[in-house]
């Protein structure tokens, strides 16, 4: 099965109760649901025209992000949904540049950032034969999970059938090559503010063809990444050498303290 989402923008009522279980599911802050995608919300409702839109990562079935990763910190799996693992991340962000939805964020304000985005529940929910959260708690239904094949008939059928409905497209089919995440609207998706000027080819072949014309782009970027990895954990090392070392002097002069009163 590949796994996928579909979602009807049509029988969205705007609850939130998704993305408060992709915040409970995820150990991330419990706040009423956001408007925009940051680190700490992976998934957002937002009303335009009347209706309620959902936004959390597309899952491309070609991911760019995945294909710039210098340290393969995001894959895509043979299931479908795109994961991150934060111990191989290096901070570069390129992912975050080569996103055509403009999806994963960057944690500015911690001490360790990492990219954050949704996952999919892959690990905590999917692998063990769970369906994520968001579509377990939906209540009406507007968000679905399923293999993509199926949702895309799905779409289909609804549109087919009920034309004053909808509009004639399912947003994901081909875009960015096709995504994991498909949406169906009763009002034109570039009014919604979905991004309708992203091309129909994978961005990971437009990016291949940019840099095999420049090739010491690629051998020159990886001893730059390799740079910007060994800075970042000299620095992390030195923060952690500058604190034991006072909590040391902390420990010599409370015990010299003590020595004098005797």
């Amino acid at each position: 099965m590949k796994a996928a989402i579909l979602t009807d923008l049509s029988k969205c009522i705007g609850c939130g109760a998704c993305v408060l279980a992709c915040g409970e599911t995820n150990g991330l802050p419990a706040s009423d649901p956001p408007a925009k995608l940051s680190a700490t919300a992976w998934t957002t409702v937002r009303k335009q025209r009347g209706v309620n839109i959902r936004q959390h990562c597309m899952h491309c079935l070609d991911p760019a992000c995945a294909s710039v990763c210098p340290v393969k910190a995001l894959q895509k799996t043979p299931d479908g949904p795109v994961v991150y693992d934060a111990s191989r991340c290096i901070g570069c962000r390129y992912c975050m540049l080569a996103c055509p939805f403009g999806i994963p964020k960057y944690e500015w304000d911690s001490a360790l950032p990492r990219v954050q985005k949704c996952v999919m529940c892959y690990e905590s929910r999917i692998e063990k034969g769970l369906q994520p959260a968001c579509t377990s708690v939906c209540p009406t239904g507007a968000t679905k999970f399923g293999n993509r094949d199926d949702l895309i008939v799905e779409a289909e059928q609804r549109i087919a059938d009920h034309p004053d409905r909808y509009v004639d497209h399912i947003y994901g089919l081909t875009e960015a090559g096709g995504t994991s995440v498909l949406f169906i609207s009763p009002i034109p998706f570039a009014k919604l503010g979905f991004k309708t000027d992203v091309r129909d080819e994978p961005y990971p072949k437009l990016t291949w063809d940019v840099l095999s014309k420049i090739p010491n782009i690629v051998s020159v970027g990886g001893v730059l990444m390799f740079g910007i990895y060994w800075v970042i954990n000299r620095k992390i090392m030195m923060e952690k050498l500058a604190r034991g070392a006072d909590e040391s002097n902390v420990l010599v002069d409370s015990t010299t303290d003590e020595g004098d009163r005797k």
